[in-house]
């Protein structure tokens, strides 16, 4: 069983393992204690050298008693230097940490406790093995964005951590925020409270354009903006983000591909297959499990998940949209962009009006269905 005064936080997630060493170190510190008995120590190295340094200050610190007496933290601090990169490879870097793998292994005092957090531990080496034996070791990943479903737990997430501050988003909202500040927690974390602070105690529940006014738009959340702003039948702001891009040197190929052609998938699959029965929009399980049910020869032309299923995810998101556009016009559209798609390719047609003619079509074929 690992002692109890030896705890090592570390992974790529550096906001989440920074909030779970900053929330470990308060609870353990001295009730009675004093700050200044505690030791704290930048663990951010510029070159090895420098991570050696910072391996002998910790190395003292451990070895130093409190100056009031009782008990004391020894607290390295977002170590960036365990890891196999450039600096955590080079063999100053590595001498350091060795000696400070064997000064935890000849014994801390009673009164002592180490606390480790780090962007990264490399687990093939003995320092790692060490302290898998001999410590309480907590791992915080970033998500897989290349994986099925991580939207959802990103989503999860947020909700979390605004509930916190008795704070919730509409739908719209939530879908753009989770685009834009993606998985990292601490990126997270500072959009959250950027938001609560603007919204002030009056108002508590997060909109589209409150996400639109404070959270930065990435590249991601422009191509994201585009496809919306198609499903909401909201022809002018799809052209002037698509002139946006395009004014920034984006190519009309990447906008075409990244964006329209899976918007106009997702709506013609979502509208297709609530085509034969009526789909719950409202509520994501419940939608998922629905296409679940469906005779696989109706799944099979879904798009798939790598380990297997239908990823019911982007159709959920164009579901409720999808209604508003006739199933012959949605069909129409996705030929249409196979044309597009080789006029940008093959021909020297404008590419801006090549994009527009295409959203003009989409947003024509809603107007005359409602």
């Amino acid at each position: 069983m690992p002692p109890s005064n030896i705890h090592a936080i570390y992974g790529t997630d550096d906001g989440a393992c920074a909030e779970a060493a900053l929330k470990l170190f308060n609870k353990l510190k001295p009730a009675d204690g004093n700050d200044f008995a505690n030791d704290i120590v930048d663990g951010n190295a510029d070159n090895a050298e420098h991570a050696y340094e910072i391996s002998a200050d910790t190395i003292q610190a451990l070895q130093t008693l409190p100056f009031f007496g009782g008990g004391k933290i020894v607290w390295l601090k977002r170590a960036t230097f365990m890891g196999s990169d450039r600096t955590g490879e080079a063999e100053r870097a590595k001498l350091g940490v060795e000696a400070i793998k064997e000064t935890l292994a000849a014994g801390l005092g009673d009164d002592i406790t180490f606390i480790l957090s780090a962007t990264g531990i490399d687990k093939r080496r003995s320092f790692y093995k060490w302290l898998k034996e001999n410590a309480n070791l907590i791992e915080h990943n970033k998500l897989d964005t290349s994986k099925d479903g991580w939207e959802e737990q990103v989503s999860m997430m947020v909700r979390k951590k605004a509930k916190e501050l008795d704070l919730s988003f509409t739908a719209d909202a939530m879908e753009l925020f989770v685009l834009l500040a993606g998985e990292d927690t601490r990126q997270i974390n500072v959009e959250i409270n950027k938001l609560d602070l603007y919204l002030g105690k009056e108002r508590r529940t997060v909109e589209l354009e409150d996400i639109r006014k404070m959270v930065p738009l990435s590249r991601a959340g422009l191509v994201f903006e585009v496809g919306r702003a198609l499903q909401k039948r909201d022809g002018v702001r799809a052209l002037e983000l698509i002139d946006q891009q395009l004014d920034r040197g984006e190519s009309a190929i990447a906008i075409l591909r990244a964006s329209l052609i899976p918007t106009i998938r997702n709506l013609f699959m979502a509208r297709a297959a609530g085509e034969n029965m009526k789909l719950p929009t409202h509520n994501y399980n419940a939608f998922a499990g629905a296409l679940d049910k469906l005779p696989e020869m109706d799944r099979a032309w879904l798009p798939q998940k790598k380990a297997g299923g239908v990823n019911a995810y982007p159709l959920f998101l164009a579901a409720r949209d999808a209604q508003a556009f006739p199933l012959t016009a949605l069909k129409k559209a996705m030929e249409s962009s196979l044309d597009a798609d080789l006029s940008l390719v093959t021909t020297s047609l404008d590419h801006r009006m090549v994009l527009h003619r295409l959203v003009v079509e989409l947003m024509s074929s809603a107007r005359s269905h409602r």
